[in-house]
Order: structure tokens, then sequence, then C-alpha cells
């Protein structure tokens, strides 16, 4: 398998150098040169196989040759070692959760697999130290700490905005220290992301030291969230009903990761990209005119993108047809106080607790559910634990939320940051490095 620029001005590469480079030289993402289709036999068989064995299957015609097959499925082992289980909401809804993982966040698993394969790829680059630098609007900079404290040869910068993120997800990713550092930057995620992308095609950071990021632009993050699709469809509820999922979104890299599984073959009958304010692809799907806005502040903080970086993959996958996307993608949005109400509602119904992200996603699915004329087995993705959110959650349930034992050594930690307001700041700091 090779990979491209999506903007069309880069040498094609293979897997672990798009791996390591994160962003081509143009500034494109990378994309791979097929999607490649699996058997239908795989799909009538998948009840008996392991979630590994899916996972292996699925990513092993991406990765091709530059991994060996004995030590990719080590590293799909060791990026699926927890579990993703249904819980029936109502009798046509479930939802998916993706919080099991070490982080409380479904980032673990992108996360997971991206460290793993880069520490593949630097047995062979020992005198190669790489860093790699990373925006968050929450919880990415968390999965990605955790998965890369101290992976040898790889230092960790993540980039943040101040006051923008909760207090358990700042924790997680400013106090582990060793390989990674967090940047505190007076500002919103997308000036973060921004800043990443320039640091990437800075001639003088190029020319000293080897960069790469762990955001979702990154292939081995967005292609590794295709797991928990092919999990989720093995363990649904109602095989016999079609499928929709609900994805709260923000940067796009989960749900494109879903719109890949499905050309790959899988029997997703509908994806819904459900967002908070920060609506521009709900909008571009309605209007037909994609037009990128500042982002906006809420409660799902996670989802707070005016310009998502993986729309113009969807957008490609689809080779810019709005229609065709239009078949199997709805988009819809909601309100902080329309948030709230869903994490009540589904409270009501099933005495689930919800996080802000997941509630989102509920909303759209019943938004489409109730416009349909057929019967779904719907799902929504529950992306972060509700403790992540804990002072949101407590407060409109009006109940306490317990605190899970693999975050409760975090909390006592020291914060260590370092503050900046722009890009030549980030850029004095790593030349400096």
């Amino acid at each position: 398998m090779k990979y491209y620029s999506l903007n069309y001005n880069s040498q094609d590469i293979s897997f672990l150098d798009a791996v390591r480079k994160g962003l081509a030289p143009d500034r494109g993402l990378y994309f791979p040169k097929k999607i490649p289709k699996l058997p239908k036999t795989f799909f009538n068989n998948i009840n008996s196989i392991s979630n590994q064995e899916i996972a292996f299957k699925v990513i092993q015609p991406y990765v091709g040759n530059d991994i060996p097959e004995n030590r990719l499925k080590k590293i799909v082992e060791d990026t699926l070692n927890f579990e993703f289980p249904i819980v029936p909401i109502s009798d046509s809804v479930a939802t998916l959760e993706l919080f099991q993982g070490p982080t409380l966040a479904f980032k673990d698993v992108g996360a997971r697999f991206m460290a793993r394969c880069l520490a593949y790829a630097n047995i062979n680059n020992k005198d190669e130290k790489l860093t790699v630098l990373v925006a968050t609007s929450g919880d990415t900079g968390g999965a990605v700490a955790d998965g890369f404290y101290k992976v040898k040869g790889v230092d960790v910068v993540i980039l943040y905005p101040k006051g923008k993120v909760s207090e358990i997800q700042e924790k997680q990713l400013t106090t582990l220290g060793e390989n990674i550092t967090a940047i505190e930057v007076d500002g919103a995620f997308d000036d973060c992301q921004d800043m990443v992308k320039s640091a990437f095609i800075d001639q003088d950071l190029i020319q000293s030291m080897s960069l790469t990021s762990a955001n979702s632009i990154n292939i081995a993050r967005w292609l590794s969230q295709m797991f928990y699709y092919f999990i989720a469809y093995k363990n649904r509820i109602h095989p016999n009903k079609k499928l929709a999922i609900s994805v709260p979104s923000g940067n796009f890299g989960n749900i494109c990761a879903g719109l890949v599984s499905q050309q790959m073959g899988l029997p997703i009958d509908q994806l819904i990209a459900s967002t908070n304010i920060n609506n521009t692809v709900p909008s571009y799907l309605n209007s037909g005119v994609y037009s990128p806005k500042k982002s906006k502040s809420t409660i799902s903080n996670a989802m707070d993108v005016g310009d998502p970086s993986n729309f113009i993959r969807i957008q490609k996958l689809f080779n810019n047809d709005i229609f065709k996307l239009k078949k199997i993608l709805k988009g819809y949005y909601y309100t902080d106080s329309q948030t709230k109400k869903a994490i009540k509602e589904i409270y009501k119904i099933s005495g689930y607790t919800a996080d802000p992200h997941g509630a989102v996603g509920y909303l759209g699915l019943k938004e489409f559910l109730k416009n349909s004329k057929e019967a779904y087995q719907g799902l929504f993705l529950e992306t972060a634990h509700p403790i992540k959110f804990v002072d949101i959650v407590e407060r409109t349930l009006k109940t306490s939320v317990e605190v899970p034992e693999r975050i409760k050594h975090v909390l006592n930690r020291e914060k260590a940051s370092i503050p900046i307001h722009s890009y030549e700041q980030l850029k004095t700091f790593l030349l400096k490095r």
C-alpha cells in the first residue's frame, strides 16, 4: 500500500514513512492509494473471529510489508487489550462504550496503535530522535501521553487550549513528565492545530529535527479507529435490522474511519455526524457550501473544531460528490442546553450516565430515527467516561459520578505546562530542545 498527499504535490510513500512524517511536505494529508474490499465470507463468519483477529485483517492491507505479520498481530493485541461493550438504552437505541481503555477515551485505540507502530519503526532508526507534535481539544492529549509514555527515541509535545479542557483531561496530559511535555496555548483548539501544521512546513524545524503528528491527521491514528466499527457490527444487538451509527464529531477522523469501514464492505447502512454548535459539516451537508468558522467553546469540548482537518479525506472518499456522501452521511448539531437535556433523558430512560459528547451522539441518532421510515438498530458512540466532565454531569443529573480506579492516581499529581501565545514561541521552544 502506498500513500499520497491530498495536496498532490509530494511523492507517494509507504505506511511507516507516512506514520513517521504525519503530514506530507506539501502540507497535505496522506491517503491510501486504494480502499481494499474484504470478502463477504469475512462478514458471514465475523461472530466466530476474535476482536484482535478482526482488527488484524482490517489493518493489514494498509500496512503491507512494512511490519511483519507476527509483529503486527502483537501490536494489534496490545492495542485492543480492553473491551468495547454495547449497552442498551431503549429497544432501538444502544451505546457503544469506547472509554474502557487506560485514559477513559476512544482515542486510546489510535494512540496505542500509533505508538507501537512508531516503536517498531524506531528499531531501525536508533540514532534518530523523533518528536511527536500533537494538538488536543481534550482527550487526544491524555491518550497520546499515555500511549507514548517512556517510548524510547520519541519525545511528545502536546499543545492544548488554555482553560478549554476539563480538569481531569488537563491532569492526564500535564502530569506524566519523562518524554511528555505539555504546551498551554492562549487560544482555541484551532490555534493549536494551526501551530502544529505550521511546524511541519517550517524549514528551520524540518532541517533540525524529525517531526510527526499524533492527531487523527496521522494515518496510524486515523485508520486504526476502524477497529471498533467492525467490533460493533460483530456484537450488535439486532443483527436482522439495518445499522445506523451516530458519531460525536469534532475533527472528523473517527467518522471518516467509519466511512472507510463501510467502503471496505462493512454493512453500516447509515452514519450520522453529530456535532455541537461548531456545525461546519452539518451546514455543508445542508447547503452544499463548505464554510469553516472560528471554533466556539462548549461543554462537549473535544468537538470544538471549526475547521475539521479530516473532512478533506471524507470528500476524497466520495470524489467530492456531495450527493453520494449525503446518501450515507447525515449531519445534525445541538446546543449545550439540548445536550444537558439529553443527558437527563438518557438517565431517565435507562439509568445510564452519558458524558456530553455521547449525549450529542444520542441526539443525532434520535433525530435520524425519528425521520426514518425504516427500522434501524441505532448505536451512538460514547467516546469518553462521564468522570472527565464530572462537574457538568453531576450538576445536570444532581447525582455523583464514581471515580474509576484507573484515574484516581492522576488527580493528586502536579500540573506542569509551558504557556505560549504564538507560533514563534513554539518554534523557539522546539529549536532549543
